[in-house]
């Protein structure tokens, strides 16, 4: 199958054939010619597979189609839910690469940016916007887009958009859409709680799904190495130094630990850069393109850029944590070995997170064998369980019954370290001795 049998406006075809594709990828073979026909579509495809031009295209036929009849209308005829700033822009790239000799205007909306400068954008007009939910929410409440005259919503990473809690911010979207429109979802994965939303959201939808679910893909060498967690940097920076890693995409599993293996990496003589939320989007931007062009060999993130980023070449991607879920390791190999380019996938397991390699292993089906990584230094091998801490008692040197309330002033105290209090107080005068003998009553006080 080629291109040129879906039925695509020869506009169309000349910006596929600029971009220099001529077979279509799984997904695309499976997705593109349901959704030209206008129906509700659910795709599945792996991560890398080539699932945004499997919706952009198809939605830029149906626009161009009704060009002609629209007039003046300047509000948005389709809309594109991503989880990521990232995300947008290169749906919204896209758009602009697919859509050259088209007369369509695209826009993306997300925050971290003025909101301001996307007030005068939308004044002027878009047919197509791609938006994260909380800014296109932000906007919908201010009054500045309208979305009334929309015909084509696709939900594109569901999946991710449902693990950020995005769920309730959706159905506000959607129940501002016009319900006679095409809905179009996308998702690495389909689980039971994209199934329950797109219940409520497409109608009659047709569902395609290209390759084994849950399978990284095959082009992909995954291995994995047991490391004590005080060693992962070590062995971070020996891999990085020895071997012939022409571009490197590390994972982080907080933003923190991203910003402290950055430091780490600079300081041992390996230029990295690292991108997260609390980044501007400028440093952001600025990071991918320094990493995009080779200037930085080293790229460090967190799980959230993990669906945005979309760099050609990185030969290979680094778990310096294991990630929680299982989903998100499908989605950071993703990152190499796109469009059958060979890549490597390496995770450190530590001792504790040996439990996580488990649900790995569960959500592929696959086993994997825990290395030592080649020409490394060996390191102390560690139990799956790790060891019990000792007891309070033991770590002071004191018998446990020391601790009752009976024996507590029995305790030995040391001459060297006497006793403070929180303030000074005036010492207790002796009390002199009184008795008496009146009378039927004696008294004393001794």
């Amino acid at each position: 199958m080629s291109f040129t049998s879906f039925g695509l406006s020869e506009r169309i075809m000349d910006a596929v054939r600029a971009v220099g594709y001529t077979t279509p990828t799984p997904i695309q073979s499976l997705a593109i010619l349901p959704a030209l026909a206008g129906k509700d579509l659910i795709a599945s495809a792996q991560t890398g597979t080539g699932k945004t031009a499997a919706f952009v295209l198809p939605m830029l036929h149906r626009l161009t189609e009704g060009d002609a009849t629209r007039g003046h209308q300047r509000d948005p005829r389709a809309l594109v839910l991503t989880p990521t700033r990232e995300l947008a822009q290169q749906v919204q790239q896209a758009v602009s690469d697919y859509g050259r000799f088209l007369s369509l205007r695209a826009l993306s909306v997300y925050g971290g940016v003025s909101i301001d400068a996307q007030f005068k954008q939308l004044r002027r007009g878009a047919d197509i916007v791609v938006a994260t939910p909380g800014r296109l929410l932000d906007h919908m409440q201010r009054g500045s887009i309208d979305l009334s005259h929309v015909e084509v919503l696709v939900l594109d990473e569901a999946d991710r958009m449902l693990d950020m809690g995005f769920i309730r911010d959706i159905r506000k979207i959607v129940g501002a859409i016009p319900k006679k429109r095409q809905t179009l979802l996308f998702s690495a994965t389909i689980s039971s709680d994209i199934a329950s939303m797109a219940a409520n959201i497409l109608n009659d939808p047709q569902t395609v799904e290209a390759g084994e679910r849950h399978n990284p893909a095959a082009t992909i060498e995954q291995h994995f190495y047991a490391v004590p967690k005080e060693r992962k940097m070590d062995l971070l920076v020996h891999a990085i130094q020895t071997e012939s890693m022409e571009s490197v995409l590390v994972f982080s599993r907080t933003k923190h630990g991203a910003d402290k293996i950055t430091k780490r990496l600079d300081q041992r003589g390996v230029v990295a850069v690292a991108i997260h939320s609390d980044r501007t989007q400028g440093q952001r931007e600025r990071a991918l393109e320094s990493f995009r062009r080779g200037r930085v060999r080293v790229l460090v993130a967190t799980d959230i850029a993990a669906r945005g980023i979309d760099v050609t070449g990185i030969s290979h991607v680094i778990n310096f944590d294991v990630p929680l879920y299982a989903e998100d390791y499908i989605h950071r190999i993703g990152r190499t070995g796109r469009a059958g380019a060979t890549g490597s996938a390496i995770t450190f397991v530590g001792s504790d997170e040996q439990q996580y390699l488990r649900r790995i292993e569960q959500f592929i089906g696959r086993r994997f064998t825990l290395q030592q990584y080649p020409g490394m230094p060996a390191v102390t091998a560690f139990s799956a369980v790790p060891a019990e801490k000792p007891r309070r008692s033991e770590q002071m040197h004191i018998q446990p019954k020391s601790h009752t309330r009976e024996n507590y002033h029995k305790r030995p105290r040391s001459k060297k370290a006497p006793i403070m209090t929180a303030r000074k107080k005036k010492p207790i005068g002796k009390m002199e001795s009184f008795s008496s003998s009146v009378g039927e009553q004696r008294w004393s006080n001794h």
